[in-house]
């Protein structure tokens, strides 16, 4: 019956994210409004879908892995690397600035080393180590990234969209490029969620069971970054849909990462649509004037509010975490 009301959140998600924002007015479509809605409104849409399922899934598998309830891809420094993998990559002129495709393996490349910083940092550290050390780590590559917008503000006119995360101007180039990335990712971690989630009760439980504990832990990691890599490829560093979203779908549908990951997929999409359909609500009250016709609310910042809220409440509630 849970599991009704996870699709019902989506159904209502994705209606709000149709029905408002600009360019559409509905019922009836002239050909300009129907043009915007195939070639501008639905792949917006996907890309939440796709960017908040990512997220959401890649948060789940850091959390079963290093077992701590606050680990999430921006605090463990897989996304703070892909953004300063796709901003150096333009800085450096080996990404296109418009490049799909180069945006996803900059991203790749750069979440995976901010991942692995984090493993290279705690090494035979306890998973809440290897969590404390992804935090100082993503702290590390936020501040670089930080250095090289400074360094030439004028060259990153976009980088608003990496560094808060926003589904705005995305096309059905961009999603084409993103969709079977993400859809191989999360297949092949649901395949393997039988085997991560034996890392949940513990290295000792693993191991009664045969399995060797730092390889698994690692094969969820690079899964996790792989999601979250291609998530923020697609729409930058949206911000905590990875914490927040594991809790929710553990509390839906258990610890049994073989009906949790997908649960957290929907929930994650379900997510960020909704907040990419409150941000357009918040773009429309806030234009007025000519400064308001430039200001668009990304659905990084709604995200964002909401997910300091759930942190603090989630840090209260797990004020300690155990560790075998």
């Amino acid at each position: 019956m849970r599991w009704w009301w996870a699709v019902a959140a989506l159904v209502v998600a994705v209606a709000a994210e149709l029905a408002v924002g600009r360019g559409v007015d509905w019922p009836q479509l002239d050909p300009l409004e129907q043009r915007i809605l195939v070639e501008l409104r639905l792949p917006r849409l996907a890309t939440a879908l796709l960017a908040g399922g990512g997220l959401g899934a890649a948060g789940l598998l850091l959390q079963a892995v290093l077992r701590n309830p606050l680990a999430a891809p921006e605090l463990a420094g897989v996304n703070p690397g892909a953004v300063l993998g796709v901003l150096g990559g333009i800085q450096l002129g080996l990404v296109p600035a418009d490049s799909a495709a180069g945006a996803l393996v900059a991203a790749l490349l750069g979440g995976a080393a901010g991942g692995s910083l984090m493993w290279v940092l705690a090494r035979d550290g306890s998973p809440a180590q290897i969590a404390t050390y992804g935090l100082l780590g993503s702290a590390a590559l936020a501040g670089i990234t930080t250095l090289l917008l400074a360094y030439q503000p004028g060259r990153f006119g976009n980088a608003l969209r990496w560094l808060v995360g926003s589904v705005d101007g995305r096309v059905w180039a961009h999603v084409s490029v993103a969709w079977p990335w993400l859809a191989t990712a999360l297949l092949l971690a649901w395949l393997c969620s039988a085997v991560l989630g034996m890392l949940a009760a513990g290295d000792g439980h693993a191991a009664a069971l045969g399995l060797s504990p730092r390889p698994v832990r690692a094969l969820g990691l690079a899964l996790s970054v792989a999601l979250a890599a291609g998530a923020v490829a697609l729409a930058g560093a949206l911000a905590f849909v990875g914490l927040v979203v594991p809790h929710v779908a553990r509390a839906l549908c258990g610890a049994d990462l073989r009906r949790a990951l997908p649960a957290a997929a929907l929930l994650g999409a379900t997510m960020v649509t909704g907040a990419d359909a409150v941000a357009q609500v918040l773009t429309l009250l806030v234009q007025s004037g000519s400064a308001g016709q430039r200001l668009a609310v990304p659905a990084g910042a709604v995200t964002a509010l909401l997910g300091a809220v759930a942190l603090v409440v989630v840090a209260r509630r797990s004020p300690h975490v155990e560790v075998s």
